[in-house]
């Protein structure tokens, strides 16, 4: 998608795309073209239920008397109420509503209004941001899709009256645009493409960014004490692999870095403890956190942040076999405490409990997040629209819920005890990796983790089983991966960090 900036001047062809204002408030623009067709917006606007709330569209086809193949009208709300995020789902619906329609060029007409929390230039680049990330597709393997089912838009030009200005502040922010798409294409991608080698090779290429990155496989892991995680993947016949990703960008080299930590089962088949066939093929993006992770060291990368981070992502594949790890086996962890593992198919957490051992043993950092796909029970306590989280610190919590705000990413708080923590302790080891019930299932996930972190340490888990892929179309994600938490994640150590 080719995305430009330019002054205020009608388009000789293509759709013009025209802001309407709550109540059905015309912007100067979209009042003047009204003027100029006899009526038509008003006419189309009084015969539909369109109000101007935001993100509402609406589609006229211009007389033949104009150049114009059509007008599109998009409901901005009450520019008060704007926030960033606001601003990008309007580009978002922009191209939700005309990639498919056959015109390759459309031209923006809804900036320069009196939203008192954006200039003209970071409206503008919003609104680039917005039709940027919903313009993403996995085509890949797609190879006898018909042109007409291929979408058509290929260029949007946004007028603004500081479009030099635009173009700039576009240009810098492209970076976290790269990165939700890179995020997006590792969680897309099919397993026999995407296991943990294949995954360690392509994240390794990232060092042309200026990130450090380096892999342990299991060798190396086994002589750490790493059993928890090298166990999770004995079934398989790829060889799991640990890698860390390094970005050094703050003013003082020995600050303590933050820590993002990712969950990276590439397939989970449930080992030994099988899952059901149906819907397995879904169990691809078990490795969702890993990806944010990835996406997230992408974008610090590219817009040089200055903090120091580092990215731990544990890769491996789940599967049966007469090697594979079984109920009932006890595993000693990196931390020295031993594991009864009454299910293999709660391995996120023996995956996470020994990466963030190594983390605190090798890095020291002031803070630790976790993100994973850990719990069927976060989607039935939050559905598809929260994702849950878990945190030792309120101070931590509060910050990357607040960031969850911003981005519209959204964080619920869950409860942690030492009530819930009794429901783990194993009558043959240290701890079991489920409890003897059902009950509260993703506060005993988080539990089982918290037992390997430091508590002078500011740790928290983030639950995104719910919201890493969807399954309809969202403002700024088609179906599909969503990218949860990348965004999140980068406005969180802009606004704590870099301020």
């Amino acid at each position: 998608m080719k995305i430009s900036f330019s002054p205020f001047k009608m388009p000789e062809n293509g759709t013009l795309v025209l802001g309407v204002l709550e109540n059905k408030k015309f912007l100067p623009l979209t009042e003047q073209v009204d003027k100029d067709l006899n009526g038509l917006i008003t006419k189309a606007i009084n015969c539909n239920r369109f109000e101007g709330n935001n993100g509402e569209t609406l589609e006229l086809i211009t007389p033949t008397n104009t150049t114009l193949s059509r007008i599109l009208l998009v409901g901005m709300g009450n520019p008060k109420d704007m926030c960033e995020t606001q601003v990008e789902n309007l580009g978002g619906a922009i191209y939700a509503a005309l990639s498919m329609k056959g015109d390759e060029a459309a031209t923006t007409a809804i900036g320069s209004i009196d939203c008192p929390h954006f200039k003209d230039e970071a409206f503008a680049t919003c609104l680039a941001r917005g039709i940027q990330y919903r313009s993403y597709r996995f085509d890949k393997y797609r190879t006898t899709i018909k042109e007409n089912k291929k979408p058509s838009l290929k260029q949007v030009n946004i007028l603004t009256k500081e479009s030099d200005a635009a173009q700039n502040l576009y240009t810098q922010s492209k970076g976290i645009v790269e990165a939700v798409a890179f995020t997006k294409d590792l969680v897309a991608e099919p397993a026999n493409i995407l296991h943990p080698e294949s995954y360690a090779a392509r994240v390794k290429e990232l060092s042309a960014l200026g990130l450090k990155v380096k892999a342990l496989g299991v060798k190396e892991m086994t002589a750490l004490g790493m059993h928890a995680l090298v166990g999770v993947g004995l079934g398989s016949a790829i060889e799991t692999q640990l890698v860390v990703l390094e970005w050094n960008g703050s003013n003082n080299p020995k600050d303590d870095p933050i820590a993002f930590i990712g969950k990276g089962v590439t397939f989970d088949t449930g080992g030994i403890s099988l899952k059901p066939g149906a819907g397995m093929d879904e169990m691809k993006w078990d490795m969702a956190g890993s990806a944010t992770v990835v996406g997230t060291m992408i974008a610090l990368a590219k817009r040089k942040a200055k903090v120091n981070a580092i990215g731990l992502i544990g890769l491996v594949e789940n599967m049966p076999s007469s090697k594979a790890q079984r109920p009932g086996d006890v595993v000693k962890s990196m931390s020295g405490q031993t594991i009864e593992v009454l299910n293999t198919d709660a391995e996120g957490r023996l995956v996470l409990c020994d990466v963030l051992t190594y983390c605190q043993t090798q890095y020291k950092p002031k803070c630790m997040i976790d993100l994973a796909t850990l719990t069927g029970a976060m989607i039935i306590a939050l559905g598809h629209e929260y994702a849950g989280i878990f945190a030792n610190n309120d101070e931590l919590a509060d910050q990357l819920i607040v960031a969850g705000k911003k981005t519209e990413e959204k964080l619920w708080r869950m409860p942690m005890e030492k009530a819930y923590d009794k429901a783990i302790d194993s009558p043959i080891a240290d701890m079991q990796n489920i409890s003897n019930d059902r009950a509260a299932g993703s506060i005993i996930g988080a539990q089982f983790l918290n037992r390997f972190v430091n508590k002078d340490i500011p740790w928290a888990h983030l639950d995104i089983a719910g919201v890493a892929w969807t399954k309809k179309d969202m403002p700024l994600s088609a179906k599909g991966a969503t990218a949860f938490g990348v965004r999140l994640l980068d406005k969180f150590v802009s606004d704590t960090y870099e301020q």
